[in-house]
């Protein structure tokens, strides 16, 4: 993990970089464009967006009108779970990369683990995979159970899982399974909207690398061999976040930072959702 461009290898070959910009309640028109655009403009390769976010066009425009070549961008969606289902995922597929103006997608997301219809909403995202119309297929918010009644039934297993993981959510259970089981896991959230940045832990070690909390937050990320998409509309926080590759945690200190886990969520609960 050396720079931006640093990538993990998915089970099925694809390079997916291990940061990159998440545009979750960033708006659609102008402010998503601008933080896109800063993003590229900064080196990050990886744009990680989503149906409900309503802001896909503007994802896309960014890319369009960016000097980098497509097969150099990782561009992740996801469908939304009124979409779920075989057909209707299809459907959503379609209508999420006329939105995006893309000829193939490199990440597609099961958003969330609607019961009584993930398993069929897989069956679809395997479909696109064979198709060619996108190089990776994952899930988001699943939890063990969820993750078993894929692998039960999948022809592909998934490559990918987003989930909420900061510090005080460290998932250790979850990590591991994924590990075990070829599946990248991926931080949402991994700031904790906020929350953690006045953590005395955290500020000691952050000044003991001359650097701040939100990179120490985000190197963890990165030295658990997690993949992590802080969101940001500054110019200089899309920067700063990404400047994690100089310096390193000692065994010591990432000890210290897994010992402040709660098993506290900011976002709802994969078991207990009803949206």
């Amino acid at each position: 993990m050396k720079s931006l461009a640093s990538t993990t290898t998915l089970h099925n070959g694809v390079k997916m970089p291990w940061f990159g910009l998440g545009v979750f309640k960033v708006e659609e028109g102008q402010q998503v464009e601008d933080s896109v655009r800063m993003a590229i403009n900064a080196g990050y390769k990886s744009i990680d967006t989503a149906a409900i976010y309503k802001n896909e066009e503007g994802v896309g425009k960014a890319i369009k009108e960016s000097d980098v070549p497509r097969e150099e961008l990782f561009i992740t969606t996801k469908v939304w779970n009124a979409d779920q289902g075989y057909e209707s995922t299809l459907q959503a597929f379609e209508d999420s990369m006329q939105k995006l103006g893309l000829d193939y997608l490199d990440l597609y997301l099961v958003h969330w683990p609607v019961k009584g219809k993930y398993v069929d909403t897989w069956k679809a995202l395997e479909k696109l995979y064979k198709d060619g119309k996108v190089k990776a297929i994952g899930v988001s918010n699943f939890q063990i159970h969820h993750l078993q009644d894929i692998l039960d039934v999948a022809e592909i297993k998934p490559m990918v899982n987003q989930v909420e993981y900061h510090p005080k959510l460290s998932q250790v259970e979850l990590l591991n399974f994924c590990k075990e089981n070829g599946i990248q896991l991926e931080a949402w959230s991994p700031l904790m909207q906020g929350q953690l940045l006045d953590n005395e832990v955290l500020a000691s070690i952050a000044a003991t690398h001359n650097k701040s909390v939100a990179q120490v937050i985000l190197r963890w990320d990165l030295q658990n061999g997690v993949v992590t998409i802080p969101k940001s509309v500054k110019e200089h926080r899309i920067r700063e976040n990404a400047d994690i590759f100089d310096f390193e945690l000692s065994v010591e200190e990432m000890q210290k930072i897994n010992g402040l886990n709660e098993d506290k969520r900011v976002g709802p609960d994969p078991d207990n959702f009803d949206f």
